[in-house]
This record gives C-alpha cells, structure tokens and sequence, in this order.
C-alpha cells in the first residue's frame, strides 16, 4: 500500500534516537500484520481524555487492532467526551494553578486531568442514569457481565444518541461496540463509575457479583489467547504502564508456569511507548529484555521501546499504519 504524507514526512524526517525507534515500531507493527498477526492494544492513563479515538476508532474499524486492555477511566472517559464534550474545559497553564484555583475547579465540578477538565454533571451523571438502570436490570434478571459489556449495551442501545456532541466516528467505543471487539479492564473498580458501582452495592441496590471480575477478565483471556495466538500470534502494543499493560501481559506466564500449559506461544511483538524511562527492577517500566525472565517474551520477539508522550506516538505510529 502506497503511504500518504503524513507516513512519508515520517520516513523521512525520523531517522535517531526515539524518532527513529517509532518508525521501526511502527514497521513492526505492520508486517507483524502483513504475516497475520494479531494485536493488542493497552491503553493507559487518560488516554481517552486525550482523545486517541480520533486515530484508534479507525484503526479498529480497519481490524488494525483485534484486542484492548484498558483502564476503566479509559473505557468510561471516551463516552464521556461523546456526549459532554462542549462542556469540558481546557486550561493550557495547568501547571501554574494555585491550590485555591484547584479548588475553585473541584468546585464548580470539573475534575482536571493534566490541561483539560471532565465536567461531573455534565460527563459522569449523564451516563451514570443509563448505565444504573442496565446494572439493575441486570441484577434483578441475575444477569452478569462485564464493565465493557454493560458499556457495550450503553451505546448500542442507542439510548444517548441525542446526547453526542463529537463525531461518532472519533468514539473508540463506538466502533468497538459496533464490532464487539474484546476488551480487558483489569482494576475496573478503580474509575469513577467502579465507584458508582460501589455505592449501589454499599446501598443493597445492586450485587456485587452483578459485575463480572478481574480474575474473570483473566479466565477469559487465557481462553481467547489459546483460540488466537496460533500462526504468526498475538502482539502486544502498549501505550504508558500501569495496569492496563502489567495486567493482560501476564497471561503467557500464567498459562505456561501456573497451568503448565507448555505449548503457549510467548507475546510475538512487543512495544511500549511512555515517557517514564524504564529501568531494571522496576517491574511496570521493565525493559522488554526483563519481560524475557518473567515468560512473557522470547528471545526472538521484536521488541521496541518509544520513550516519548504516548499521546504524540500513537497517532503518527497509528497514522502510518493505515497509510496516510
């Protein structure tokens, strides 16, 4: 496939040190397709909020990614910008506010994350009414499923089609939920709508057990990964650290030293792009070398490090793989 300006002002203006290195990752990626390959994508942070889904909705609709592992501010944090986006607030001098200008935000209900504020009425309530009526509904069938599942049924319910104020094209969500792309939230209960859930279940309003678990995001794992890692396998694409990477890597060593399955292929690419620089003993930031003595990567596995803002990476790494 021809590649368009944007891949080619890529080629060749990036040629040392983290530029060249997201080119390589970049390549990577796409032959580790080209050979038939499949790849997963970890999203750390607030990636959402930064609004990836402008470059990933796309590559997800051009099978360009065949699994997500996210934190549950990622999952919840894309549908919030769907449907309150006029109301969030950017505050480019974030970095020169008082403890009282902080406060004056928490006051007037915007939750600051880095340059730009998620407006709580606005964002949190406005799908907390939906998504409380599926949970009890749910739990009052005896129903179970998972944070992504419920999220799933959010939006393809239609429900809050009138509320959109962004193009659903540039919602993640959307067009995974369109193609129900699997999707792992381990720690789910750690966003804001885990603790909304929370509150219903301290309330005697809904079960706990309502809401499938992380052990059960990683009992399904391990099943998806035995039925897709056959062939060129699965590659692993992980943007910041955290849970959403250190959780669904795990799964290879778990499967080969805990289950003794030893016919688990290792992850068959790797690579992280953060800006917190790696280092050995730092188990979130360790070194693709490192992963090699947990059983997570082999000897041979194409490994990259981008250490650079993920939010400036993914989408020119993104870009270049869809050819613009």
């Amino acid at each position: 496939m021809s590649k368009g300006p944007v891949s080619q002002f890529i080629q060749h203006h990036y040629r040392h040190f983290n530029a060249a290195a997201l080119v390589d990752a970049a390549k990577g990626y796409e032959q580790h397709l080209l050979d038939g390959g499949k790849m997963m994508i970890t999203l750390a942070g607030a990636m959402s909020t930064a609004e990836l889904g402008v470059s990933l909705a796309e590559m997800i609709r051009q099978d360009k990614v065949h699994i997500i592992s996210c934190t549950g501010a990622n999952l919840e944090e894309d549908i919030m910008n769907l449907v309150a986006h006029s109301h969030y607030r950017r505050i480019p001098n974030y970095r020169d506010l008082t403890p009282q200008q902080e406060w004056d935000l928490l006051e007037q209900g915007l939750n600051r994350v880095t340059d730009t504020c998620i407006p709580e009425e606005e964002a949190f309530r406005k799908i907390q009414h939906h998504i409380a009526k599926l949970w009890k509904d749910a739990d009052a069938a005896g129903e179970r499923y998972f944070p992504h599942e419920y999220m799933y049924k959010l939006l393809n319910s239609g429900v809050m089609k009138d509320d959109y104020e962004i193009d659903p094209k540039d919602s993640w969500m959307i067009a995974a939920a369109e193609k129900n792309l699997p999707i792992i939230v381990g720690g789910w209960e750690d966003s804001t709508m885990g603790n909304i859930f929370a509150s219903y279940v301290i309330k005697n309003e809904v079960k706990a057990s309502t809401m499938k678990s992380g052990i059960e995001y990683m009992v399904w794992l391990a099943d998806w990964y035995r039925h897709n890692s056959g062939g060129k396998g699965v590659g692993f694409f992980q943007l910041g650290g955290g849970i959403a990477g250190d959780f669904p890597i795990c799964v290879v060593p778990m499967m080969y030293q805990d289950l003794e399955w030893h016919d688990v292929p290792f992850w068959s690419y790797f690579c992280q792009v953060s800006d917190s620089t790696t280092s050995y003993g730092s188990y979130s930031g360790a070194v693709p070398n490192e992963k090699i003595t947990w059983g997570k990567l082999g000897i041979d596995t194409p490994k990259f490090i981008v250490e650079s803002d993920a939010t400036i990476v993914a989408p020119l790494i993104f870009a270049y793989i869809l050819g613009m």
